[in-house]
């Protein structure tokens, strides 16, 4: 059996035909969209403007190619590929790869010259038109209480062994802080310690610390803190992610310093001395910002620090696209929102008496971290459908993974370590050097 492209199964470069996907899980990328003639020929003029100026290679099936050249973008189904995407915008984008319609030999690559021209993608007259045309959000997403659990558990709750294949043996699902850049596979696990051992150190924690983590996913920051003598109280939505926490916490003997609790952050009761979170901040929704700030306000001793991991974006960029619903959002994290530097700190200033005193940006020790999952999880595809997730759920893993790390690369997104504390603590701004 040959593979394409994509990595999937099939005849090399040749697109998996629909009819192989599941059409009952995966009703949107089976269905193409229903398009008006007219409206697929302004899809067609304007995709066709903004690729013919970007640093790619478009080949778009019939011997047309598009593009200044650079990394191969080739369209197997333009009919079906342009349909989408003048009916769904990026989503419709993302679902044509799932459909194996386009394809790519350096998928990171083509993704990074997108994401490195995203705010000039849609002509300008477009963009002051985005609440027209734009996907908006489902009501079903909002962050409310039970929103909020149902939407972790769609992605966290997929399969604690999925994870598991592609994540280091800290099982830490966020970025990494590497010492050296370039960083192999063998340096991951010492990056994930490094990561949390800061995080730790913004927020104060030692002997005898009250910590509160929100957000507990497998234990690694709850085990780090409690051996420095913490005592922890951690609380997630996930109860998949509860239960492999607790028994870790279990085998690295710190039972009697760590709590983890199902429970929403909205609901934690009492004081502590120190506040950890590492990208839970993505999943509140800019909704209820205000309410996670006052809740961390509220939660904390005076004299206490708040660490918070957080994955960014430019605020212009998080203003543009805030109320459009995104691929990312409909197939990875539903609710999921992600904040700019700028507010975080307006929201803190304008509803706590919390302010941020140390921002430290690292966003390229992110695409290493990404480079290195997507590695791995490719190299777990017969593992990963042993679990029971089909071919289609690998190839939107893999886009969802390469589409991160190109958002990393090209500096459209970037992930900041950031310490809050009162009114009076001294500003300090920084880059962790790579």
């Amino acid at each position: 059996m040959s593979t394409s492209v994509s990595g999937v199964p099939g005849v090399a470069g040749v697109p998996r035909p629909r009819g192989t996907i599941d059409a009952e899980r995966w009703p949107d990328v089976v269905a193409v969209p229903r398009c008006s003639a007219a409206r697929q020929a302004v899809g067609r003029i304007i995709v066709r403007h903004a690729l013919n100026n970007l640093p790619l290679r478009v080949a778009m099936g019939g011997g047309e190619h598009w593009g200044e050249g650079g990394p191969l973008l080739e369209v197997h189904d333009p009919d079906s590929f342009l349909r989408r995407v003048a009916t769904n915008g990026l989503i419709g984008f993302g679902e044509s790869y799932m459909a194996h319609e386009w394809d790519a030999e350096d998928l990171v690559a083509v993704l990074t010259v997108l994401a490195e021209h995203a705010a000039t993608l849609v002509p300008p007259s477009l963009q002051r038109l985005r609440a027209l045309w734009a996907p908006r959000h489902p009501a079903a997403q909002r962050n409310t209480p039970s929103g909020a659990r149902a939407n972790i558990q769609h992605h966290y709750d997929l399969s604690n062994d999925l994870f598991g294949l592609f994540l280091d043996e800290s099982l830490s699902y966020s970025s990494a802080l590497f010492e050296h850049l370039p960083a192999p596979w063998t340096d991951l696990e010492a990056g994930q310690h490094r990561k949390i051992d800061r995080l730790l150190d913004l927020c104060g924690v030692g002997p005898g610390t009250r910590l509160l983590e929100i957000g507990t996913g497998w234990g690694a920051l709850a085990v780090r803190a409690a051996a420095r003598g913490a005592s922890v109280h951690s609380v997630t939505l996930s109860a998949e992610q509860r239960d492999l926490a607790l028994e870790r916490v279990r085998a690295a003997g710190h039972a009697d310093r760590v709590r983890i609790e199902l429970c929403d952050y909205r609901q934690v009761r009492g004081r502590y001395d120190a506040i950890a979170s590492v990208e839970m901040i993505e999943a509140v929704g800019a909704e209820y910002w205000p309410t996670f700030f006052r809740t961390l306000d509220a939660l904390l001793v005076p004299g206490g620090k708040v660490a918070l991991q957080a994955i960014t974006m430019p605020h212009d960029r998080m203003l543009a696209g805030r109320d459009t619903y995104t691929w990312v959002q409909k197939y990875i994290f539903p609710g999921g929102q992600l904040p700019s530097v700028h507010a975080i700190e307006e929201t803190a200033r304008a509803h706590t008496g919390l302010r941020v005193a140390a921002c430290e940006g690292f966003g390229a020790h992110y695409a290493q971290t990404l480079r290195l999952w997507r590695e791995r999880f490719a190299q777990q595809g017969a593992e990963v459908g042993d679990l029971g997730f089909d071919a289609t759920f690998r190839r939107m893993w893999d886009f969802y993974l390469a589409y991160s790390e190109a958002g990393f690369r090209s500096g459209y997104l970037d992930v900041h370590q950031i310490q809050l504390t009162g009114k009076t603590a001294v500003s300090h701004r920084g880059e962790v050097a790579s």
